[in-house]
């Protein structure tokens, strides 16, 4: 797995999430931001966990797709946000991600 690629889309993910604290809610007090928008990389067996704030979000598998999770640990099949390859087309800053418009 690209570790590089891992870290680049972990990097944004945080960035387009503190981005949308500023924008959604701007009177949130930094240390709050600071919990909720931190993202951590959590290298396993099968699959790389993103986890943004205190939850699970993504899951990256050794193809390097990036997948929704039903539960810590578990990836939801029906929720494939591209592949590191692709971080770009889409905006990580909501609850999920979704695919930017043109």
């Amino acid at each position: 797995m690209n570790e590089q690629k891992i870290k680049l889309f972990a990097e944004l993910v945080e960035k387009e999430q503190r981005e949308m604290y500023a924008r959604e809610y701007p009177g949130t007090p930094q240390n709050s931001i600071d919990i909720n928008a931190s993202v951590r990389v959590k290298p396993g067996k099968k699959y790389v966990k993103i986890d943004v704030g205190t939850s699970g979000k993504y899951m990256v598998d050794e193809s390097g797709a990036i997948w929704g999770i039903k539960a810590y640990g578990v990836i939801h099949h029906g929720h494939q946000y591209g592949t590191l390859d692709t971080v770009n087309a889409w905006n990580w800053g909501g609850y999920t991600a979704r695919l930017k418009t043109a």
